[in-house]
């Protein structure tokens, strides 16, 4: 699924036009990556969390010139689902007790 058509289908949902819902997903996208870089995590309850991991240094290969090179550590946006956005799109039933 593209943005414009999560657009279109949230548009469709609510009754509302594309420009506005556009202007709102990009500007959800935008908070995310502002807060991620700012080292701050985004914690959707229900759906998931936007969080920063750091992957360690490592030595790698460029074969193409036979050497080695070393990749410094550095910092990756990832996505953790929640336990019932996994559930949901696995077809499990959890029991919310």
């Amino acid at each position: 699924m593209t943005k414009a058509e999560i657009v279109a289908s949230i548009a469709k949902k609510t009754g509302l036009d594309n420009e506005a819902v556009l202007t709102v997903v990009e500007q959800f996208m935008v908070s995310v990556k502002d807060s991620l870089q700012e080292g701050e995590p985004v914690y959707l309850r229900g759906f998931g969390s936007f969080i920063i991991k750091t992957r360690a240094r490592k030595t790698a290969r460029n074969i193409s010139q036979d050497k080695s090179i070393i990749i410094p550590e550095h910092n990756i946006p990832a996505f953790k689902p929640a336990k019932t956005f996994v559930a949901a799109v696995s077809g499990e039933v959890i029991n919310e007790e």
